[in-house]
């Protein structure tokens, strides 16, 4: 049986960038396949009324905490950056662009690390994605130029509404067969599930 992974990600959400560090290793594992579905978080949150810097001091700060255990725990040169929140649909189309170079996952990994490593602050901005761009073989003219497509827009567009009708709600989102699995910590019942395919 083939075996898929749908993974719902966003540029801006912490605990994408440990999904995607924790997942790769077991969809490898089980000869699974990822599928990459680039959700706007920020357009779900502000259609939802939802702001996250509006959490009280304490859960924020208790948030921070909790993550660094993860960092640690996973051996992850995470840190959280001084520019946070930041606008991400540039990078979202940017990943969906570079399917037409067959660059999706490396782009995707290249703008976690580039934000959630190296604190890279202005990896919302083309100035930095077209570096990203760049380095993998990508002409950063093009890659800018096909971001900003009307088909590319589009795509982020129907991802994020494709996701909503499959009751994503944040992310990450890992959907297998027809089962929903939010956030970083669930990858004991993914495996499982694999397990059983």
């Amino acid at each position: 049986m083939n075996k898929t992974i749908d993974l719902y990600w966003d540029l801006g959400s912490t605990n994408s960038y440990f999904a995607i560090k924790m997942i790769k290793p077991i969809a490898e594992r089980y000869q699974a396949q990822i599928n990459w579905h680039p959700f706007n978080v920020g357009y779900f949150f502000q259609a939802n009324n939802y702001v996250l810097m509006e959490e009280s001091k304490a859960k924020l700060r208790n948030r921070c905490d909790d993550l660094m255990r993860w960092a640690k725990k996973y051996e992850l040169p995470f840190h959280i950056p001084r520019a946070f929140p930041i606008k991400t649909s540039r990078a979202l189309r940017g990943a969906i662009a570079m399917r037409m170079w067959d660059k999706e996952e490396p782009f995707i990994d290249a703008i976690f690390d580039a934000y959630w490593e190296k604190g890279d602050g202005n990896i919302g901005e083309y100035s930095s994605l077209r570096s990203i761009a760049e380095s993998l073989g990508v002409d950063p003219d093009e890659f800018e130029a096909a971001s900003e497509t009307e088909s590319v827009r589009q795509g982020l567009i129907n991802s994020t509404n494709a996701a909503i009708e499959r009751d994503v709600f944040g992310v990450p989102s890992i959907i297998i067969e027809d089962e929903l699995y939010w956030g970083k910590d669930r990858m004991d019942f993914i495996e499982e599930h694999l397990a059983r395919l």
